[in-house]
């Protein structure tokens, strides 16, 4: 222990914020990560087209499923 907190009765808190900044550092380096992973296909519309082929699926039996979902729910 050192000298200023052999005073405190909770311990020593030295370098709390270093460990603070090394996670929140952390955290915005996994997100900006996932970010550029998800660049390429947000840019070459692959979710846009899933979106447009599932949506097309859905309509083509609508009054099949509709009754099924209102059934289900």
């Amino acid at each position: 222990m050192c000298g200023r907190c052999a005073r405190r009765a909770a311990g020593c808190e030295h370098g709390q914020g270093t460990v603070e900044y090394a996670v929140m550092t952390a955290a915005f380096l996994a997100l900006v990560v996932a970010l550029g992973v998800l660049w390429r296909p947000l840019e070459g519309g692959l979710f846009v087209e899933h979106a447009l082929m599932a949506a097309s699926h859905h309509v083509q039996g609508t009054a099949p499923g509709g009754v099924a979902d209102v059934f289900l729910y």
